[in-house]
């Protein structure tokens, strides 16, 4: 079982950058993908990017390309998110999740993901 314990959420303006991270511990795969998810009050939780992390290729939904960065520390056993230009419709818990790269399903789709981390709220004001 893979811990995931994410942190950097708060409240800024809009026009603010944050940046999240997700640090795992415990029996990771050797080979995995890893994403960031969001849910907003009264929304569906969705997909906000996603990494695989053995190649490094990265995926963006097409609401935050261009705004947000995804990457992974391996070293550190990190994952990360930085955000910048934040609008207010950015506001969420924003989650983090990690699963084997081999799945056979795209990086967004939420069931996929057997391990996931507590949250981290991001309230963007305007």
């Amino acid at each position: 079982q893979v811990q995931l314990v994410e942190s950097g959420g708060g409240s800024v303006q809009a026009g603010g950058s944050l940046r999240l991270s997700c640090a795992a511990s415990g029996d990771t795969y050797s080979t995995y993908c890893m994403a960031w998810f969001r849910q907003a009050p009264g929304k569906e939780r969705e997909g906000v990017a996603g990494i695989y992390v053995r190649f490094g290729r990265t995926y963006y939904a097409d609401s935050v390309k261009g705004r947000f960065t995804i990457s992974q520390d391996n070293a550190k056993n990190t994952l990360y998110l930085q955000m910048n230009h934040l609008k207010p419709e950015d506001t969420a818990m924003y989650y983090c999740a990690i699963r084997e790269y081999g799945s056979g399903a795209s990086w967004s789709v939420e069931h996929s993901y057997p391990s996931w981390g507590q949250g981290t709220q991001v309230t963007v004001s305007s």
